[in-house]
């Protein structure tokens, strides 16, 4: 599952409760976005059902921004039983996407 936030409240609070959901707060005039997104959506599709992808742009929903407390972009926050269980901000390679997935995705 890989798509852009149309209910936050179902698409990843309540999805988190039964797969780790994992949020890409991202802006289309965003240079390291536009590098980190394809890292995340390349690593989504190998984790099959293991985990999924939301993405949130954050010039459309602002409320959301504002509500996790977004201060840059790229943000990346990882849900897990409706909380937050991890998060990192800036872009990062896909080796180093990996690692932090590794060490905080639930076992």
């Amino acid at each position: 599952m890989n798509h852009e936030v149309s209910d936050f409240s179902a698409d990843v609070l309540e999805r988190s409760r039964t797969v780790p959901v994992l949020v890409d707060f991202w802006a289309p005039w965003c240079g390291p976005c536009r590098s980190l997104k394809p890292v995340l959506e390349k690593l989504a599709g190998e984790a099959a059902s293991r985990w999924s992808l939301v993405t949130v742009n954050v010039d459309l929903h602002p409320e959301l921004a504002e509500q996790f407390g977004i201060r840059g972009i790229p943000n990346v926050k990882l849900f897990h039983a409706g909380q937050i269980a991890a998060e990192f901000s800036g872009s990062m390679p896909e080796g180093s996407v990996r690692t932090w997935l590794g060490s905080n995705l639930p076992k």
